[in-house]
């Protein structure tokens, strides 16, 4: 075997050392995101504004309003189809922000589940 073995030569400690602060750089930034994210709120309407749900970084329904004219006892289904896409746009709004965040940290590479 050559000087030096598989370390790709007399600086290839060094190159991994830095690549290891990098990647603890990048998941210390990571974890702070995520904390930065889960502390806001994301809201959505539907029916034109009759509900509205509001969702938090974690993914929980933290408000939920409803206009009483929205309220129609021979619609029950009318109402629950409202709530859910409220609900749903709300929770897509908070993943899109933290998936954008994140390829923005990674320079949108797939890390897979990495950090």
């Amino acid at each position: 075997m050559a000087k030096g073995g598989f370390r790709g030569g007399p600086m290839g400690g060094l190159n991994q050392a830095a690549m290891l602060k990098q990647a603890q750089k990048m998941q210390q930034e990571m974890m702070r995101m995520q904390q930065e994210l889960q502390t806001k709120t994301y809201a959505a309407s539907s029916g034109g504004g009759m509900v509205r749900a509001e969702v938090n970084g974690s993914h929980e329904v933290v408000s939920l309003t409803i206009k009483p004219e929205a309220v129609d006892p021979d619609d029950v289904e009318m109402l629950q189809d409202m709530v859910m896409a409220a609900i749903n746009e709300a929770m897509r709004s908070a993943e899109n922000e933290a998936s954008n965040s994140m390829s923005k940290l990674t320079g949108g590479i797939n890390l897979g589940g990495l950090f």
